[in-house]
């Protein structure tokens, strides 16, 4: 019969070093793909007090015109990243957005122009958007600032 010490008990330990190891990975992928998934045009947009449009409960994809102030055009549809084209035609993706907008019901379309941008620029925009099948376009701005209290 052996007997064991005071000193010889059990430990019921775990090691957490490995799961340490794995949430930094983790993190560090987090942190590299995050602002890969935001990847967009950069627009200054207008600013104005509207309500933002619900696009979540969609089944389509939402097709996004960018105009830089620069006069240069970029299509997104839904999570894609961003295509450029020509304003006018929407060469080379108009077969594309074509088809796509065939679809019904039809997915949402926004145009997001610099607010420095000719107007006569976002129409020629508009126009090609109408000729590649859009019924509905809409103008994507940012709000307002919020007013300051004294």
């Amino acid at each position: 019969m052996t007997r064991r010490s005071s000193h010889s008990r059990l430990k019921a330990e775990i090691n957490i070093v490995p799961y340490i190891d794995v949430m930094l990975v983790l993190l560090v992928i987090f942190m590299v793909t995050a602002p890969l998934l935001n990847q967009g045009v950069e627009v200054d947009l207008p600013k104005a007090p509207a309500e933002p449009i619900n696009t979540h409960n969609q089944d389509s994809e939402v097709v996004v015109l960018s105009i830089r102030k620069d006069g240069g055009c970029f299509l997104n549809v839904g999570a894609g990243q961003a295509q450029l084209v020509n304003c006018d035609t929407l060469e080379p993706q108009r077969q594309i957005i074509g088809d796509l907008l065939t679809h019904k019901p039809q997915p949402p379309v926004l145009v997001r122009a610099d607010r420095e941008l000719v107007y006569d620029r976002v129409i020629r925009a508009m126009t090609a958007l109408n000729k590649a099948g859009a019924s509905k376009v809409g103008l994507s701005t940012a709000p307002p600032d919020e007013p300051v209290h004294r």
